[in-house]
């Protein structure tokens, strides 16, 4: 799986909010706190925003918090708000594309990549990541000498 810039920014911005208590930030402090050109965090954030991730105030007292407590939003739900689907093949759902002959497996093993995706994405939340604790059953993952080796 590759993990583009702006699902990797709206997870480093969201964390931020998570970490900062609550109160409105400014979206250049977030920009600045978390080295994300601007530009590109302004786009994100519209798009964390009508997801309902996010929400915001204009003004000298504005900037933008969490909308709903951090333990309840997931890294799901932030990478769904600004990617859409958390897997896909070639943008569509496994049972979409027509799998034949010898290729017939790859419809579940695609299926059964979503789903390994979605236990880890959705255990993991704002407040866990704010706190720089994951839960246990996802740090065993991280202590697989093999889980980042490149083959």
């Amino acid at each position: 799986m590759r993990v583009s810039a702006k699902a990797d920014y709206a997870l480093r911005a969201t964390v931020e909010l998570a970490a900062g208590g609550g109160g409105p930030i400014k979206r250049n402090d977030l920009a600045a706190a978390q080295d994300i050109p601007a530009g590109f965090l302004e786009n994100i954030l519209l798009d964390l925003r009508q997801a309902e991730v996010i929400r915001s105030q204009r003004g000298p007292e504005g900037g933008y918090w969490l909308a709903r407590p951090a333990e309840e939003i997931t890294v799901a739900d932030v990478v769904r708000a600004v990617e859409g689907p958390l897997a896909s093949v070639r943008g569509e759902r496994p049972g979409a594309l027509s799998f034949r002959g010898s290729a017939r497996p790859l419809e579940d093993l695609w299926v059964a990549v979503r789903a390994s995706l979605r236990s880890v994405l959705e255990s993991v939340t704002l407040a866990d990541l704010a706190k720089g604790e994951l839960p246990e059953e996802i740090a065993a993952l991280t202590r697989d000498p093999d889980a980042w080796s490149a083959h």
